[in-house]
């Protein structure tokens, strides 16, 4: 489904420059979002590796006033292929005009112009596996490299 994962960028800006490298799963704008079943389930010298790194994470920045996140698994879909309760979702109402057309308009009334191509998010089943995650553990996704040995770095 994605491309070869590109290498990682030696800059100054390494982080900025791979997760703006181009499509990656679960990254988007202003967030990169690490499903917890998965990052349980990676192998332990990468599960201490990230703990760490998180720990460190939270010890910078713990002291800024977080909200609480909701994360929804979504995935773009044609406005109009979607049913009422997705329509109601993404704001869009449906209604059929003085011609028998039916016409889609977002929640200020203002009329979608090309239903047919317009692309918007919807919420979706998570497909990421919760259970069996610790199954992953002698297998590293495919994508990812091969476990080395950090302890000799």
């Amino acid at each position: 489904m994605y491309p070869e994962q590109p290498p990682i960028p030696r800059s100054g800006t390494p982080l900025r420059d791979y997760l703006g490298s181009g499509p990656l799963p679960a990254v988007v704008d202003g967030y990169v979002v690490l499903p917890r079943s998965l990052a349980e389930g990676m192998p332990l010298v990468w599960q201490q590796q990230m703990a760490h790194l998180l720990a460190e994470f939270h010890q910078a920045f713990g002291h800024l006033s977080w909200p609480v996140y909701r994360v929804v698994p979504s995935r773009y879909e044609v406005i109009a292929d979607l049913d009422e309760e997705q329509l109601a979702e993404v704001g869009c109402i449906v209604e059929i005009d003085a011609d028998g057309e039916l016409v889609y308009r977002e929640r200020n009334g203002r009329r979608i112009a090309d239903p047919e191509h317009t692309k918007v998010l919807v919420s979706c089943l998570d497909p990421i596996p919760r259970e069996h995650a610790a199954d992953l553990q002698d297998t590293p996704p495919r994508g990812f490299p091969a476990q080395e040995n950090w302890s000799t770095r």
